[in-house]
């Protein structure tokens, strides 16, 4: 008779101690988050601050991905975005504007 095992793994990041200062305001609104998620306010902190690094992340790589575009020198021009812009919510509204500027370096 075989027997099948399950095995579940389970990884631990190590933490490691970090300490900060706050203000009386963020450290009252850190200690109420706390207490409606059933949490530790380090817990909460923590989480904070990977979210706040994951944007961060996520803002230059955006950065990183306008600038690639704008060094093949295709722009679109500001009157073509800005009726682009004024057209939404209304019957008519534009599909978003292809490139209208190049510029050949």
């Amino acid at each position: 008779m075989l027997t099948t095992v399950a095995i579940t793994a389970i990884v631990i990041m190590a933490n490691i101690p970090f300490s900060l200062r706050l203000d009386a305001e963020v450290k009252s609104k850190l200690k109420y988050e706390a207490q409606q998620l059933n949490r530790s306010e380090s817990f909460v902190a923590a989480m904070a601050i990977r979210h706040y690094l994951a944007a961060c992340e996520q803002k230059r790589q955006a950065i990183d991905v306008a600038i690639k575009q704008a060094d093949q020198g295709a722009f679109v021009s500001s009157d073509a975005m800005g009726a682009w812009v004024d057209s939404w919510g209304s019957d008519k509204e534009l599909d978003p504007p292809a490139t209208d500027v190049n510029i050949r370096r």
